[in-house]
């Protein structure tokens, strides 16, 4: 008996983006990049974004987060040993960023444009995959805190360069590289550090650099395969003492393994190739790091950088998010014609493709703020001030643009075996991770209260441009006005002033760096009023009296 053949074709699928290349194909990113001063590193993220466009590249974030890690707390014969096993591909993934310097290149590097050319290539790997960036930003970020401990950096310094990811777990003077991790979050507190009751009591005298021993518990700990983490805990007195910041190794100097043990692995919504632990501390090995009673501050200062990190990688979801939306409708048809065609379905691309041209100049401007900081006030205010405000808005927009993108690929977009479950996925944790959205917008109002000289440096910066264009200054002036109202408003408020800071400083971006009809419709659609007043409700409410500006739009933000 012979089967029937099959009795239809399959068509009108959209194939997979594949063998594409992800700086080539953004023009944005490549003319930010130049006005970084950073062109030098073109060539070098040109080799990075085809590399990571070929589709063994592809395929790691996929495997590594249909694969997650896996605690094991005993060997076989009942040894604790608190191991976390992670698939081959989230070593190859953590390997592509340390080697491409993603963990410390303004450090091993300083150079004009370096903090660029660094955003640049974390913007590119953060399109493929989230979970690694975790354990890349922490050792980013705990590279400046721990270069101020002259002592203990000399020694571990070497291995926090290096460019080779080393994923054996062993005493860090017999590995080729460190990883460092963070440890504040616990049950009671949340991003109310304050609230922390570890602590910690000196071996001997005590005082910064001295051994401790650690007690208590974490109920956020990333990630606990780290070489080593720092970790917010109260000195001597669980209930009241001043809080310090600790280095804690995984192992002892004496070459013992550290008292951490591992409770159990989040079983997170997202982000799920990398593990995030609760883990107690049992007369755990530990270092002060900074001043006695100053741990908030010292680990404030990784925050900081953390936080720039949050903006980026969401820009990044935001970014592919569109580049698969726009893919799907130049192959997809309906009723007719591709969607691409489709007046409406342009409005919707445009509007995303607005987004992300917006957010990509933002993360690209902080950049530079990061890298002049120390020595323009202009730059220290943008860093200051307009990062935990970007954190806020970028993180929350990526939200709403994978929502939107996968509705574009319709049914399809709800599978697992396309890319757009593990965006929508990947998106909320950014708005979460150092500090939600509103301890971010009250973030904001404190910097700009205790650094009026900054602000008003930032305000100037903003007005220089927004003054040749009506509706930049009135939310100029709204904005100011927000900052006059009695403290408890204000608070209140402090939500709309964040997302208006950022939104006139994505504005200014576009209009001294962007195409001036994509600055004008950016404008018209964020500040406008009239037609334009009920945009942002959804993407795709463009006022649009010109289609043929919807196609300048999209091939000014793919290539």
């Amino acid at each position: 008996m012979s089967l029937a053949p099959s009795n239809h074709a399959v068509f009108n699928q959209v194939p997979n983006l594949v063998d594409y290349n992800l700086y080539d194909c953004d023009p944005v990113l490549q003319g930010a990049l130049a006005d970084a001063g950073a062109d030098s590193h073109a060539d070098q993220l040109t080799r990075f974004g085809a590399k990571l466009g070929q589709p063994h590249t592809l395929a790691l974030g996929a495997l590594a987060n249909r694969n997650p890690p896996e605690l094991h707390t005993h060997s076989r014969t009942g040894e604790r040993i608190d191991s976390v096993e992670f698939h081959p591909s989230w070593h190859a993934l953590l390997s592509l960023l340390r080697g491409q310097g993603l963990h410390a290149l303004p450090w091993i590097s300083p150079q004009p444009g370096i903090w660029a050319a660094r955003t640049a290539g974390y913007f590119l790997q953060a399109q493929i995959e989230s979970g690694s960036l975790c354990p890349t930003t922490m050792t980013f970020a705990a590279i400046p805190v721990l270069q101020k401990e002259a002592a203990l950096f000399a020694a571990i310094g070497p291995k926090l360069y290096a460019r080779q990811h080393d994923p054996r777990d062993l005493p860090w003077p017999d590995k080729a590289s460190m990883l460092i991790g963070m440890g504040m979050t616990e049950k009671q507190g949340g991003s109310d550090v304050r609230a922390n009751t570890s602590w910690a009591v000196p071996v001997a005298g005590g005082g910064r650099g001295a051994e401790y021993r650690l007690n208590g518990h974490k109920w956020f700990f990333s990630a606990p395969m780290c070489d080593a983490h720092l970790v917010v805990a109260r000195l001597g007195n669980p209930n009241d003492g001043p809080i310090g910041c600790y280095y804690v190794p995984r192992w002892r100097p004496d070459g013992g393994k550290n008292a951490i043990e591992i409770q159990r692995l989040k079983d997170k919504l997202g982000n799920r190739s990398n593990s995030s632990a609760e883990v107690e501390f049992r007369d755990a090995y530990a270092v002060l790091i900074g001043e006695e009673g100053r741990g908030i501050p010292t680990i404030i200062e990784m925050a900081t950088h953390t936080r720039l990190d949050c903006v980026i990688g969401s820009a990044a979801l935001i970014r592919q998010a569109f580049v698969q939306a726009l893919h799907h409708t130049r192959h997809r048809q309906a009723f007719g014609r591709l969607l691409v065609d489709q007046p409406l379905m342009r409005n919707v691309l445009t509007d995303l493709a607005l987004e992300s041209e917006a957010a990509t100049r933002l993360m690209m401007r902080l950049a530079t703020a990061f890298e002049l900081a120390d020595t323009d006030p202009l730059q220290a205010a943008w860093k200051r001030i307009v990062t935990p405000a970007a954190k806020f808005w970028v993180c929350k927009r990526a939200i709403e643009v994978t929502g939107e993108a996968m509705e574009v690929w319709g049914g399809n977009g709800y599978v697992e075996e396309g890319p757009m479950a593990r965006l929508y996925r990947e998106a909320p944790v950014n708005s979460i991770w150092e500090g939600s959205g509103n301890v971010m917008c009250l973030d904001v109002l404190r910097a700009i209260q205790r650094e009026p000289d900054g602000a008003a440096l930032l305000l100037g910066d903003l007005a220089r441009e927004a003054a040749g264009d009506r509706r930049l200054r009135t939310a100029l002036q709204n904005f100011e006005t927000l900052l006059h109202q009695p403290a408890e408003l204000m608070q209140a408020n402090a939500r709309r002033l964040a997302q208006t800071l950022v939104l006139l400083a994505q504005a200014v971006l576009l209009l001294r760096h962007g195409h001036a009809d994509c600055a004008e419709l950016f404008i018209a659609s964020r500040f406008g009023d009239g037609a334009q007043a009920d945009h942002g409700r959804v993407f795709g409410t463009l006022a649009l009296d010109n289609l043929a500006l919807t196609q300048q739009v999209l091939d000014g933000n793919w290539r």
